[in-house]
């Protein structure tokens, strides 16, 4: 009887025991689940390397590059720089638009320039109608000068062609390379302050954006009376001073 009562009571407080494989088990447990969380946390996150100052940030518009300016601010009505578009393709057309205005601006000294000036090749009239008047070498010269320099623009600022599988290169710029800076300073003008930098930036660019506008306006005003820049100015100054701009051309069907 003794032994029945002790057997019972042995029985009955090793319910409320401890388990020892339960205890090993949570225990395990408990030291897994940091060392997972921490294995989750660790993983790395890609980061694009400063260029000249500018670091790319997705939460900015544009990516944080320079070029907006009161009193407009950050202005993209056509979504070009919206959120969700990659930052390859944001350099892309900030490539894109820094080249446009380093061309137009050149351009408009050529309109301006070529005009005024008595040029090799007795050159002459509207812009609109110089090039066809270049003997063919010099075309050609002009054609090959002009190639070399968008080549080599190419070598500097975009990646090699991938043949074997093309939308892994196509239309795509070098991670290290920033729009527009093909290394060509000989005046040795580029600042070396971030902020400089990105205030010559933004000046480059609001002078490139007036002369395509600007070029724009020359080209289609010649298109439309077949005058060059200066005849156009010399012909409204007349009509708004109450003069007859076309009493000297006499007889003429075309003045």
């Amino acid at each position: 009887m003794k032994l029945a009562i002790i057997t019972t009571v042995v029985a009955s407080a090793s319910a409320f025991a401890p388990s020892t494989v339960q205890l090993k088990v949570n225990s395990m447990t408990l030291r897994s689940t940091p060392e997972t969380v921490a294995e989750t946390a660790a993983e790395p996150t890609p980061v694009v390397a400063s260029i000249n100052g500018w670091t790319p940030d997705a939460a900015l518009p544009c990516y944080g590059l320079p070029g907006d300016l009161a009193p407009t601010g950050f202005f993209d009505p056509l979504g070009f720089a919206q959120k969700g578009i990659g930052l390859n393709d944001v350099k892309r057309n900030r490539e894109a638009e820094v080249m446009h205005g380093r061309v137009a601006m050149i351009a408009s000294l050529g309109y301006l320039g070529g005009e005024a000036l008595n040029g090799p090749f007795n050159i002459a009239g509207p812009a609109n109608d110089q090039l066809q008047q270049m003997p063919a070498p010099a075309f050609a010269i002009l054609t090959a000068l002009i190639a070399a320099t968008e080549l080599n623009r190419a070598r500097i600022g975009w990646l090699e062609p991938d043949f074997g599988s093309w939308n892994k290169t196509l239309w795509k710029l070098r991670e290290n390379y920033y729009p527009g800076d093909i290394g060509f300073d000989p005046l040795n003008l580029k600042p070396e302050d971030p902020k400089a930098f990105a205030s010559m930036q933004t000046r480059e660019l609001q002078n490139g954006r007036l002369a395509m506008l600007g070029v724009a306006g020359m080209c289609a005003q010649e298109l439309v009376n077949h005058r060059t820049i200066f005849e156009t100015i010399d012909f409204y100054q007349k009509v708004y001073g109450g003069e007859n701009p076309y009493a000297i051309c006499g007889d003429s069907i075309i003045c």
